[in-house]
């Protein structure tokens, strides 16, 4: 279930990064065509790959059956990934209604109903394997609340994002102009999506179980002993709720909240019909673990840091793909314009980096969080022989081999051998917390390391040097590609200008030249060079004024006959300078300060003061 959490969240991203790709003009009918082919495909498939299982099962234990449908369900899911990326980054089926006023004015509801479709893909997905599925289930459990259930768990991965996005549009239509330049700041951006972040975290469980159809458990026995528990590990919780995931017949708990106000205990029907109270006791003591160590904290940092690093990153990581001269080379020989490479690479590199983040390092960091809350039951008893034996009724019960690996924790054949351990050797229990803590703090280092490294690039001092670096690879590798370009030479020349190197600098405007003896801004640029270059081994006064002079010959602008005034002054004809430069502040329509300083200074060095 967890999986498909991620698999929401990187359509998300996919969806998000297709605005790097250019718009598509008008209406598409071959964008349609290949949707709704594509979709009848894949659901076609589906229909056979679970087909061929439901045979294969009538001979297969129920572990096995169960594993291959799991696989077959990730496999289909993450095709479905690619189907969606497809239809958004290649047939841009989300600008067939671009035209549409309300979609123009609110671009969140366009956003969730073309995130819609990878939806409508899981769920032909989840429609084909309830055949083989609702035998893991209870009898009660129909497809559509099998469908619904799915659904349900899965939307909380988009609640947060939904509702920043609406509130970003409708902040955007409000006729307050300062609010809008703030929030379009970067400090606006950051005060505003922190400020959202710590209202969903604090107020999205009231919200969230109302979407899963949870209700108070009613007073009895189970609530009375669950209450206990509570009770005697000082937990504040609002409300003990009923989860009726997929009819109730998992045997599951959890926990959700930060602030005890809206702090929530969710129990199954099935964990509480199949438990004792020993063994109910152990799993609200394992889900107050959680609480205790403040794992849920943790992830919402753990998200936090995955946006700041992204945030700091993005555009020195756009820039740095250009670099990739490989890739291009191969897009250039299959027919493909350079800027939709770079921008389906951007996507992929984006796309890969938030799954890399989320199953691995993320992953990492739930499965030692889970051990830990396992081992939170030594807190009150000597013994996990309730936890454990719950563990050994959740796998006979849901038909599932104890081994059986998982991304966000580990095996349970793994958790009971732990626990055993740990039971042998009480130091192992400050063992794992310790490494748990250590995890953490390299976790804060690398962030806070990445995130400076980043906002260097981005912002600070490492900023200039960087784009430098960039600019100039880039510009190189397109005069490889188009030599004879002279509008390249001229940004050459102004890049290594800038960057003090004034050798190649005059090489590139010669070139320019060489190619386009008329082009003002070489003309221009290179008489500027060669009469005001801080180096004064660059300077040459006579060629300074004949190239000044072409330049103004050519076009007659403020900022060239300022060249010519350097250029005459350089070559001692002050009185000319002079009247070069009151002709260029004359013509002046910008800058006027700097070229009022200009007539000043060539009138003292003409007067002699």
């Amino acid at each position: 279930m967890f999986s498909n959490f991620i698999y929401f969240l990187a359509a998300l991203v996919i969806y998000t990064t297709s605005e790097l790709f250019d718009k598509p003009s008008g209406f598409d009918p071959g964008a349609v065509g290949f949707c709704l082919a594509s979709t009848a495909l894949f659901a076609l498939v589906c229909s056979l790959y679970f087909k061929r299982l439901s045979v294969l099962g009538r001979a297969l234990p129920a572990q096995e059956i169960d594993r291959r449908v799991n696989t077959a369900v990730s496999r289909l899911s993450i095709s479905a990934l690619v189907l969606f990326a497809v239809n958004i980054y290649g047939f841009r089926v989300n600008h067939l209604l671009s035209g549409v006023a309300i979609f123009q004015w609110v671009p969140t509801l366009g956003a969730l109903l073309f995130l819609g479709l990878f939806l409508f893909y899981l769920i032909l997905i989840w429609n084909f394997a309830y055949q083989i599925q609702k035998r893991f289930f209870t009898d009660s459990l129909t497809k559509k609340n099998f469908i619904l259930s799915n659904v349900a768990f899965c939307l909380p991965a988009m609640l947060p994002w939904c509702c920043l996005s609406l509130l970003a549009d409708c902040l955007r239509l409000l006729p307050f102009e300062g609010l809008n330049r703030f929030l379009n700041s970067m400090a606006g951006e950051v005060i505003y999506i922190l400020f959202f972040v710590i209202a969903v975290s604090v107020f999205g469980p009231v919200l969230i179980q109302r979407l899963w159809g949870c209700r108070p458990l009613a007073p009895g026995v189970d609530r009375q002993r669950i209450e206990k528990t509570c009770q005697m590990a000082g937990l504040k919780y609002r409300e003990i709720l009923v989860w009726n995931l997929f009819g109730g017949g998992m045997i599951t708990a959890g926990v959700m909240g930060i602030v005890g106000r809206f702090r929530y205990i969710l129990v199954t029907p099935a964990l509480l019909a199949c438990l004792d109270d020993d063994e109910i006791q152990g799993v609200i003591l394992h889900e107050i673990g959680h609480v205790y160590h403040r794992h849920m904290l943790f992830y919402l940092f753990f998200f936090a840091g995955f946006i700041a690093c992204n945030f700091v990153f993005f555009e020195p990581l756009m820039l740095t793909i250009y670099l990739i001269n490989p890739l291009y080379d191969g897009a250039a020989f299959l027919g493909l314009s350079q800027d939709t490479v770079h921008a389906a690479i951007t996507c992929l590199v984006l796309v890969g980096l938030f799954v890399f983040y989320f199953r691995f390092v993320f992953g990492l960091f739930m499965r030692h969080f889970e051990r830990q809350a396992d081992l939170h039951i030594f807190r009150y008893t000597e013994s996990p022989s309730a936890l454990i034996s719950t563990f050994y009724k959740i796998a006979s019960l849901s038909r599932q081999s104890i081994d059986k690996p998982n991304w966000h924790h580990f095996s349970i054949g793994r958790r009971i051998g732990f626990l055993e351990k740990c039971r042998m050797n009480p130091g192992l229990i400050q063992d794992h917390h310790r490494k748990v803590k250590k995890m953490i703090a390299g976790y804060v280092l690398a962030v806070g390391v990445l995130f400076f490294l980043g906002y260097s690039i981005s912002y600070g001092g490492l900023n200039t040097s960087f784009n430098r670096f960039v600019v100039g690879k880039i510009l190189s590798r397109q005069l490889e590609i188009n030599p004879d370009n002279s509008d390249l030479y001229v940004q050459v020349g102004d890049f290594y200008y800038d960057a003090r190197q004034y050798e190649q600098a005059i090489g590139a405007y010669e070139n320019v030249l060489k190619i386009d003896p008329v082009n003002v801004h070489a003309l221009n640029n290179l008489a500027w060079l060669l009469a005001t270059c801080p180096d004064k081994a660059f300077r040459n006064a006579p060629r300074a004024l004949a190239l000044s002079r072409r330049a103004v010959d050519i076009q007659k602008a403020a900022y060239i006959l300022d060249t010519y005034a350097e250029a005459l002054y350089l070559n001692n004809y002050k009185p000319q300078a002079l009247a070069a430069a009151k002709q260029a502040l004359k013509m002046s329509t910008k800058r006027k300060q700097y070229y009022e300083d200009q007539v000043k200074r060539f009138s003292n060095y003409q007067t002699g003061s």
